[in-house]
């Protein structure tokens, strides 16, 4: 165990239990810029890391609240999972330069990240719609839900596996647009049920291409934990208005430093 690592994830934990944001989103970034890992491995790490921290998320919403709605869980698996699993197939098994790859997800991160912060910021405004139940007008999308919630399933589960981001905010906010009469606890639940099996698909992969760090993954579980659970009482006493442009601000900036290079 490091102590850093820990400490880096106790203030993600605190951070994802203050704003709902995904910590792929945080952790990744961090685990590049602070600690120097390469993007591959702080990709694989993190995977699994959020598959894990995910499930008692989920255990709350299945058991407790009841809010997940399995149908949808399904149809965005149906695209998510076989997308993983043929991003994987394509990253380990075609004769592809390790810098090429490591371009790749490097530029995937930036774009996450950038969808990430504009996903932040028009979060609210997207939540408020969903909230009226049956009066609300139909959404633009509900003649199509089911093929283009499989479509969905299919872009986050590219953009997940590369990057390890998009599965908690772009996902909550595709829903939202997707699915605008199904209560907002509804669709966080949902997200948050479909972000495992996808986490986990990807992280495994991953990890079959050795881009695991387990010292580091057990690091940051130890501290993230009990960061989440901390961050998640604190959530009520922080003005949400002031928090979220804030770190919508920073992903923007994070996001915007992976892309440039690459692309310049």
């Amino acid at each position: 165990m490091d102590l850093a690592y820990i400490v880096s994830g106790l203030a993600v934990g605190l951070l994802v239990g203050l704003t709902g944001v995904g910590g792929g989103s945080l952790m990744t970034p961090l685990l590049v810029f602070l600690f120097g890992f390469a993007p591959t491995t702080a990709v694989g790490t993190d995977l699994l890391f959020a598959s894990i921290t995910k499930a008692g998320g989920v255990a709350v919403h299945h058991g407790t609240h009841g809010s997940v709605d399995w149908k949808i869980v399904r149809r965005l698996a149906y695209g998510s999972l076989p997308a993983a699993l043929g991003v994987i197939f394509c990253l380990e098994y075609f004769d592809i330069p390790k810098a090429t790859i490591t371009s790749v997800i490097t530029v995937a991160l930036g774009v996450a990240l950038i969808l990430t912060a504009i996903a932040l910021i028009f979060r609210n405004r997207l939540m408020k719609p969903s909230q009226h139940g049956d009066n609300q007008p139909v959404g633009r999308f509900e003649r199509w839900q089911t093929p283009v919630t499989v479509l969905t399933g299919v872009l986050l589960g590219i953009l997940v596996t590369l990057s390890s981001i998009g599965a908690g905010a772009l996902g909550t906010v595709a829903l939202f647009y997707l699915y605008p009469r199904l209560p907002t606890v509804r669709i966080v639940g949902t997200d948050l049920a479909h972000a495992i099996p996808l986490t986990a698909v990807a992280g495994l992969g991953h990890l079959h291409m050795g881009n695991v760090d387990f010292v580091l993954l057990g690091s940051l579980l130890v501290g993230s934990l009990p960061g989440i659970y901390v961050g998640s009482h604190l959530s009520a006493r922080v003005p949400e208005h002031v928090l979220r442009p804030a770190l919508a601000s920073v992903l923007m900036l994070i996001g915007v430093k992976f892309v440039w290079p690459v692309l310049a």
